[in-house]
């Protein structure tokens, strides 16, 4: 079973989940808001794509955070802290496709795949 991770009022996701759908593809969807980012799958996560990969330094989240915090993620363990504390400076959607992990919506590289 797909596992689609994210914010349900993302568009990425939106655009992801209306996609997974069109295709037939059964999938359960995880609201980050909702439901939390959970630890043991963040740490299975930074570990598949990397923690740089993982996190979204473009969001209105990051931006939001002070210079002190922002600069403070230097590694596994401060990325998946950072991560924990505001689910939304992680990048959407993360997909569990059952045998690996991807960060983000990419049409193409997707229909590869089903």
């Amino acid at each position: 079973m797909i596992i689609l991770y994210g914010i349900a009022n993302c568009d990425t996701v939106k655009k992801a989940r209306a996609w997974l759908t069109a295709q037939g593809q059964p999938h359960e969807f995880h609201d980050f808001k909702k439901q939390g980012v959970p630890a043991e799958k963040l740490a299975l996560w930074t570990q598949a794509v990397g923690w740089d990969k993982l996190l979204n330094r473009k969001g209105t989240t990051w931006r939001k955070l002070d210079a002190v915090t922002q600069a403070g993620v230097t590694d596994d363990a401060t990325a998946q802290a950072l991560m924990q504390a505001h689910a939304s400076v992680v990048k959407r959607p993360v997909v569990d496709w059952g045998q690996d992990i991807t960060v983000g919506f990419d049409a193409a590289a997707w229909a590869a795949r089903v």
